[in-house]
C-alpha cells in the first residue's frame, strides 16, 4: 500500500520569483500568482502546508483590465461602524496605489485561513521596474495573458 508523501519543513525549497505586470490582464496575472504562492506548480504540493515561493511582481501600474471594466469596476471597504462604508472607482485606486490592486486581487484567491495569511506575506508588489530584493537572487518568469 502506498503512504501519502508530506514534505518535511527543511526538505521545503522556496525560491524567489519575479513577474512583469507590464501589459498584463490583472485577472490571469492573479490566478497564476495565487498558484505559484500556494506551491501548485510544484510535485510536492501540499494543501494544508507552505509549499510555495516568493513572488516580486515589478510594474505594477502597468497592469490592463478587458472590456470595460476599467470604467466599471468599483472597490468595497467598510470600518465597521454604522455608515462606515466607501466604495472607489477603479481609477481613482490605480492613481493613489496601484499596489493594493494586485495584492487584493490575489488575495482573494488564496485561502480565507492562517495558511492564506502566511502565503500573503510572500507576495512584493512594487511600481516600477525596480525591487529592493536582488541579493535573493530571483529567476524572472513569464505569465502567459
Amino acid at each position: 500500500m502506498f503512504k501519502t508523501y508530506y514534505p518535511k519543513l527543511n526538505e521545503i525549497d522556496r525560491k524567489w520569483v519575479v513577474i512583469d505586470a507590464d501589459g498584463k490582464v490583472l485577472g490571469r496575472l492573479a490566478t497564476q500568482v495565487a498558484a505559484i504562492l500556494r506551491g501548485k506548480n510544484k510535485p510536492e504540493f501540499t494543501p494544508h502546508m507552505d509549499t510555495g515561493d516568493f513572488v516580486i511582481i515589478v510594474n505594477a501600474e502597468k497592469i490592463r483590465l478587458t472590456g470595460k471594466k476599467a470604467d466599471i469596476k468599483t472597490y468595497f471597504s467598510h470600518s465597521g461602524y454604522l455608515g462606515g462604508e466607501r466604495v472607489r472607482q477603479y481609477k481613482d485606486v490605480m492613481a493613489a496605489k496601484p499596489t493594493s490592486i494586485i495584492e487584493r486581487a490575489v488575495k482573494g484567491m488564496l485561502p480565507h485561513n492562517a495558511l492564506g495569511r502566511q502565503l500573503f506575506r510572500k507576495l512584493k508588489v512594487y511600481v516600477g521596474p525596480e525591487h529592493p530584493h536582488t541579493a535573493q537572487q530571483p529567476q524572472s518568469i513569464e505569465i502567459e495573458g
